[in-house]
């Protein structure tokens, strides 16, 4: 494959900046914020709310206490409008309604509350309220409820287009993908728009959830809407387009950032590094890793760990202890994910020996060990055929607080399988389910090839039936080959049988062709 990068370091230099391309379509006016007036409270109303006021202001709050059973949602949202300029002591009250009369409080007395909040720059403690009471709504939508409810008091607070900000944001923080759009689409309405921050809260969880397409359409929106994005906010759309494959844009983004005058940062360097690692362009990324060095960046650890996961996943484990070398002649410390993809790279290619003394290495520099750890040793082992130096370190997990899980076992089980003991493999798939792990179907195929191999269709046969049970696409050649042994053998009804049920569940692999099996029945 070609790499983007080749064409980098002439575009750095000399390409003219080029504008984004935007379309802003029809403009439309917001829509002006209601002037809604809360009416005033009078007669009993009026005195409840001067004398919790007086209690309040000084701090009586045995005296206070007695009034709780006169709470209403109308008395608590006027003190809070006569306390407001004292964020703290709101806050205080706000959260001993909750504490002592719940039920006096209302989506209406929770905007006050954020109001005052956000005016005063309280925005964790905005989120906070946010949050508990998305946790309190469950299942119900609140989103479009709790903007009606806090641009309804907007006006009467005198608040900050930072309340609008703080519900975007949470929803964001929250992954309430629905909530966060639906509250974006009408702060724009009324002509507010999120901050830079707040926005780029939201491309990263969408990140984090490999929503790469609506990181696209997102900050597509955000250049519509004039928000100048950060730093932060072109490396992760950046590390969109290496998710998305799409690297080329992702150097053109880059070399945009360079034109505009936004710095990159050592992120930078390293999401593009690991979106050519990715691809196996490692020239590339050794490439942009002497480039970020001449640029006066010092590479760190995720660098060094994208060049050894790169170099490893191609098999050129020569190459990556290499840059493990280089890694700690540069005082950057390895930690476990560089081990761990070192000891996985060795296991893959079968050098169990070289694992273990990576594993040497990492114990007597104190480096945490995880069950990525120990589940990359034991594979190394197993694919050895050394299942009892696998077991030892299995029984190794528990004094290091470490639980088995499926890669776990499905190493354990394929080292019964190079061992040629199906019996043995199929004893660990059981103890496997009993301890709550759930096989794929490779590790279904390895025990079922392993009973082929030994002969043993009953066993075979077995496994493909668990496979049925479990709804998984069995391999056609094996498929086949169970089939026919047992029309062999005599047992055409149950070959049939089998058939009919991954028919009748469309399990049936592409490439098996039951006329040929069965005749042209």
């Amino acid at each position: 494959m070609k790499s983007p990068l080749r064409r980098l370091p002439t575009l750095l230099c000399s390409a003219p900046e080029k504008p984004l391309p935007t379309n802003p379509g029809p403009r439309r006016d917001p829509i002006p914020v209601p002037h809604r007036t809360i009416p005033e409270p009078t007669g009993r109303d009026l005195d409840f709310v001067n004398v919790a006021h007086s209690h309040l202001v000084h701090a009586d709050w045995d005296e206070l206490d007695r009034l709780r059973a006169g709470l209403t949602p109308f008395r608590t949202t006027h003190v809070l409008l006569k306390i407001r300029k004292d964020h703290v002591l709101s806050l205080e009250f706000f959260n001993w309604v909750k504490l002592r009369c719940p039920s006096a409080h209302t989506l209406e007395t929770h905007s006050i509350a954020l109001h005052v909040l956000a005016k005063n720059g309280k925005f964790k403690s905005a989120e906070s309220m946010v949050r508990a009471l998305v946790a309190a709504a469950g299942p119900v939508d609140l989103a479009r409820q709790l903007f009606d409810a806090v641009l309804c008091s907007y006006r009467a607070c005198d608040s900050s287009p930072r309340v609008f900000d703080s519900l975007f944001k949470t929803f964001a923080h929250l992954k309430k993908f629905r909530n966060a759009t639906e509250t974006f689409r009408m702060m724009k309405e009324y002509g507010f728009l999120p901050t830079v921050e707040s926005c780029n809260a939201y491309l990263s969880a969408l990140l984090s959830m490999n929503r790469v397409d609506v990181v696209f359409s997102f900050y597509r929106e955000m250049r519509r809407c004039r928000i100048s994005p950060n730093v932060f906010t072109l490396n992760m759309v950046m590390s969109a387009f290496c998710k998305a494959g799409e690297l080329e844009k992702a150097v053109d983004l880059f070399r945009e950032m360079e034109c505009k005058g936004c710095c990159p940062t050592v992120a930078s360097y390293n999401t593009l590094i690991a979106g050519h690692c990715s691809k196996g362009l490692l020239s590339s990324a050794m490439e942009l890793k002497e480039m970020m060095e001449k640029n006066g960046f010092h590479p760190n650890v995720i660098t060094f760990n994208a060049l050894i996961s790169g170099f490893c996943k191609e098999g050129k484990l020569h190459e990556a202890n290499k840059i493990f070398s280089r890694m700690k002649a540069s005082n950057v410390a390895p930690n476990t994910v560089t081990y761990n993809t070192l000891i996985h790279g060795y296991s893959e290619v079968g050098d169990s020996e070289m694992g273990g003394r990576i594993f040497e290495e990492m114990s007597k520099y104190g480096v945490r060990a995880d069950i990525l750890t120990y589940n990359a040793l034991i594979l190394g082992l197993c694919k050895n055929g050394k299942t009892k130096k696998a077991a030892y370190l299995v029984k190794d997990l528990d004094s290091k607080g470490l639980v088995p899980n499926n890669s776990t076992f499905s190493a354990l089980i394929r080292g019964q399988c190079v061992r040629n003991n199906p019996d043995g493999a199929f004893q660990l798939y059981k103890s496997m389910i009993r301890s709550g792990s759930h096989p794929n179907s490779e590790t279904l195929t390895m025990l079922m090839c392993a009973f082929a191999k030994c002969d043993d269709l009953d066993g075979a046969v077995q496994v493909l039936m668990e496979m049925v049970d479990r709804s998984m696409l069995p391999d056609s050649v094996m498929l086949s080959e169970v089939c026919h042994e047992l029309r062999q053998c005599g047992k055409d009804q149950l070959a049939m049988k089998l058939c009919s049920e991954l028919q009748a569940r469309t399990l049936i692999p592409v490439g098996f062709d039951r006329g040929l099996i069965f005749g042209t029945e």
